[in-house]
């Protein structure tokens, strides 16, 4: 299992975000960690959830997936979610 970090930008107006976020938390394992970044763990690879994800995208939209490997630090988050950083990283 590895940890994803997982970020979008969804541009067309009135774009329903309801799609991505299910399908992001539909992993099981997932921490939203601001706007339209989030983590998950999964064995799944990262082009594997990009090609999952992306049936959520219109032609302008952007997403990106990458594995969280090695260091990590923040500021400001809430101590459920440092846990949770700590617990899955």
């Amino acid at each position: 299992m590895a940890t994803l970090v997982i970020t979008y930008d969804l541009y067309k107006t009135g774009q329903n975000y309801d799609c991505i976020t299910e399908k992001i938390k539909s992993y099981g394992r997932w921490c939203h960690l601001q706007g339209s970044v989030w983590l998950i763990r999964t064995s799944k690879s990262c082009v594997q959830v990009r090609d999952e994800l992306s049936t959520c995208l219109d032609a302008n939209d952007k997403l990106f997936v990458a594995k969280l490997s090695g260091e990590a630090a923040w500021s400001g988050y809430s101590k459920e979610i440092g846990n949770w950083i700590k617990q899955t990283a």
